[in-house]
């Protein structure tokens, strides 16, 4: 326990990094605890499938999440082209031109990329990419040389070598960490399955996710014979990963000297942002307020994170390398213990406005869940449409409705029913 205090008072508080597909879910992230968030433009980001910002989207995004004394990343992390670096250099200066609402940094992995936002960008910190495959301490000095101020993390490094990184390094240089979320199989996410069997690269943000394909082999001598590949008969997704999850060993990521705790999830709803900042929100401020409160929290941290989409969880490379246990065969599909019905925008004579995510009827029993960590159950007792019109059920997605829950609720009040 001593040591334990010791250690608290010597670290500061991690970072909580969330991040979010598009303006909706960047304000959540900001409501339900995140220190920050990280998105993408509409290109140069490796999520070219997430909706993504625009750039009116993007200057509203920072300036909602600055008012709230919250921070914004974008990412630029595509492994460019010739092609690419006149289009970076216009979206950088563009950047620029939001002022005091331009982004707090930008996340980049191409040395060319990097070069051109230190010109373009020079009041923006650079952080680097783990595309750039960060894991040794050279590589963080390399970078804190040329003007970076903070690296992320390589997946594929344990705790005593990030512990021994950070020995190792400039004490201002920060170390960014991955420590929930979908875990890629190939090293640091560099992966050429996409680009090889689609055309579709997935290190210019067009990854098809063809590792969690079901896969057989063809024997030379019999083409056409599909030939299953199996392990002791669980199965054919040989490639399909688990999902990182660290909340249970927060005291372990703090002592390693982590700055920055990344949640994976740029494709991810609003309900998953919200249910796994919270959660990782309170973990974090118990093991720092009282280590003896977080312990007993555990199971339940665990219980929460579980209600967001999962394929199961493992912790990655921090104490061993991953082994079969850390392999989903049976399928490639998510686990989804809840399903997202909207979030609450505005209140109209006692009534609540809700963009419809998933059909819903009266007489439902639903949750809602809160920023400050409260989970309510209520049922539906009205639903009204745009021209205040009761319905009994509201199937069409996207409509906007109004809902009245015999209950008081607030803007960002999430609603989700259980499967």
């Amino acid at each position: 326990m001593e040591r334990e205090s010791t250690m608290i008072e010597d670290r500061k508080k991690p970072e909580l990094l969330i991040p979010a597909a598009n303006l909706e879910v960047l304000k959540t992230a900001v409501m339900y605890g995140a220190d920050a968030v990280y998105i993408g433009g509409d290109m140069y980001g490796l999520r070219a499938k997430a909706k993504n910002f625009s750039m009116e989207e993007m200057q509203d995004g920072i300036a909602f999440a600055h008012a709230h004394g919250k921070k914004v990343y974008v990412t630029a992390n595509i492994t460019a082209h010739n092609r690419d670096l006149p289009g970076i250099r216009k979206y950088f200066q563009e950047l620029r031109a939001f002022g005091e609402n331009r982004p707090d940094a930008i996340i980049i992995s191409d040395p060319g990329v990097f070069m051109i936002a230190k010109e373009e960008l020079p009041e923006c910190e650079l952080h680097i990419s783990t595309q750039a495959n960060n894991t040794n301490y050279e590589t963080y000095r390399f970078w804190h040389n040329l003007g970076a101020t903070r690296v992320v993390s390589a997946r594929e490094l344990s705790l005593q070598e990030l512990s021994e990184l950070r020995a190792n390094i400039p004490p201002e240089m920060e170390i960014e960490t991955f420590v929930h979320g979908a875990m890629c199989i190939a090293y640091s996410g560099r992966c050429l399955l996409s680009n090889y069997f689609t055309g579709r690269d997935a290190n210019l943000g067009a990854c098809t996710h063809s590792c969690r394909w079901r896969y057989h082999i063809v024997e030379e001598t019999r083409p056409g014979e599909y030939l299953p590949i199996e392990e002791n008969e669980r199965g054919t997704y040989i490639f399909n990963s688990k999902d990182l999850c660290m909340i249970e060993y927060i005291p372990e990521l703090v002592k390693a000297g982590i700055n920055s705790f990344k949640i994976e999830g740029r494709m991810k709803t609003a309900l998953y942002v919200a249910t796994v900042a919270r959660t990782y929100r309170k973990a974090i401020d118990e093991f720092f307020a009282d280590p003896e409160l977080y312990r007993e929290h555990k199971s339940l941290y665990m219980e929460e994170v579980r209600k967001g989409v999962n394929r199961q969880f493992t912790t990655g490379f921090f104490f061993h390398k991953p082994t079969h246990e850390d392999q989903i065969y049976e399928h490639n599909t998510y686990e989804k213990a809840y399903t997202y019905l909207g979030t609450i925008q505005e209140e109209k004579n006692g009534f609540y406005m809700l963009e419809q995510k998933n059909k819903f009827s009266i007489g439902e029993e639903i949750e809602i869940i809160k920023p400050n960590g409260d989970t309510i159950k209520a049922a539906v007792k009205k639903i009204l449409d745009e021209q205040g019109e009761e319905m009994e059920s509201c199937p069409h997605p996207k409509q906007a409705i109004y809902v009245d829950l015999g209950t008081k609720l607030d803007l960002f009040d999430i609603l989700r029913r259980k499967e």
